[in-house]
């Protein structure tokens, strides 16, 4: 076997076929849109590389036959914040086969290390939380949905036969647009909307830095307490998240809400483009790009995907997951074109959210994990600590 680093033309190439080799004939996955995946790794386009590395192999087979690919990070501005360093390593795809996998692994290992990280997380990403975060442990037999990890059942013994150890799960839960709330949900919107000063808004792509404004001062203090190694986001990050979306927002599936003017909470939503992905191979090229306005046209997103949502600390706890649920809720049912709804990555960590989304009927149907492997003799494995604890 021989590891080779992607760096030029031809080993990228290689990198985005390597999944095709592996899902040939799988009936459930659905490529990750190449344009995607390369982004992680062009310094143009992700700001990590301003104060991070990183790097990333291929694998081939004594007969130089693709058998393996991974890449390995460190995010400069996060790895030394907590009480470990960590380091991170993900976009592993290989086949079934101990030795090809332990070599990638132990690769990644061998660079976190030589970086001076204690731990290594995997499989992440170089990037935002919300897209290829985790390895895939149940819901198999679902397509997955835009940017979430799917892996064969394999992947999971190689990781913890390597000596991965389960550092968090999330999950991702779907509700049915028909199903009736509890009665609570809705006198818990009018409470807070009518009594308390409250007042839920769907965004305007019209005012677009107002909205990216709010979204970053939510996010930055709801997930610097959800999460170790959290490093803000910076102005010019959040507009490039809002950015690469801008083509497929639908206005009302965003909304923030706000107490006497202030920012405290949002929900962000899209359409599953996963299922009108699937039509395209990962390319969106012009052959691509026909095809996917073409299965958008004739009405294939009928899903709602929840990417993500923050509640800033002081207002948790307080009803407003109830009256985002609700801003939702009254959109669905007025323009009747969305059958069910996606809300995804919420931690086991986070037992309350947890909690509230399956007391409105929710149902799980993805967990994926995230793992954590000590790369330093005497560090001691924790999971990630759960919030309020």
């Amino acid at each position: 076997m021989k590891l080779i680093e992607v760096n030029d033309r031809r080993t990228s190439g290689e990198f985005l076929k390597l999944p095709r080799i592996i899902y040939s004939g799988d009936p459930f996955w659905i490529p990750h849109l190449d344009n995607d995946v390369e982004a992680v790794f062009d310094p143009l386009k992700n700001p990590l590389f301003r104060s991070g590395e990183l790097k990333r192999w291929i694998l081939k087979d004594n007969a130089g036959n693709l058998i393996g690919r991974v890449a390995a990070f460190v995010n400069g501005l996060t790895a030394h914040t907590g009480k470990l360093s960590a380091g991170g390593m993900g976009f592993f795809e290989c086949i079934d086969n101990r030795e090809a996998a332990f070599a990638l692994f132990e690769r990644c290992s061998e660079w976190c290390r030589s970086k001076g990280m204690d731990v290594m997380d995997g499989p992440i990403n170089f990037g935002d939380k919300e897209r290829f975060w985790g390895l895939l442990s149940d819901g198999f037999g679902t397509p997955p949905p835009y940017l979430i990890n799917y892996n064969p059942p394999y992947y999971r013994e190689l990781f913890e036969q390597y000596g991965f150890a389960n550092y968090y799960e999330q999950y991702i839960y779907s509700i049915e647009a028909g199903i009736a709330l509890p009665p609570i949900v809705e006198k818990k919107f009018e409470r807070l909307t009518q009594t308390q000063g409250y007042h839920f808004e769907h965004m305007k792509l019209a005012n677009l830095e107002k909205y990216t404004g709010d979204f970053m001062t939510i996010y930055n203090q709801a997930w610097s307490d959800a999460h170790q190694n959290f490093h803000p986001l910076g102005k010019d990050q959040a507009l490039e998240i809002f950015a690469r979306m801008k083509s497929v927002i639908d206005e009302e599936l965003i909304v923030f809400a706000y107490h006497h003017g202030k920012p405290v909470a949002f929900f962000v939503g899209i359409p599953e483009l996963n299922q009108i992905l699937r039509y395209v191979d990962g390319k969106m090229d012009l052959k691509g790009k026909l095809k996917f306005l073409y299965h958008r046209w004739r009405g294939k997103c009928r899903v709602i995907y929840g990417m993500v949502f923050g509640i800033i600390p002081g207002y948790q706890n307080r009803g407003l997951e109830s009256g985002l649920i609700m801003s939702i809720k009254q959109i669905v049912s007025k323009n009747n074109f969305y059958d069910s709804m996606l809300i995804t990555w919420i931690g086991d960590f986070n037992p309350k959210m947890i909690k509230i989304v399956e007391h409105i009927g929710a149902k799980r149907i993805f967990t994926l994990v995230t793992y954590r492997k000590p790369l330093q003799q005497g560090i001691v494995f924790e999971r990630h600590p759960v919030i309020g604890h």
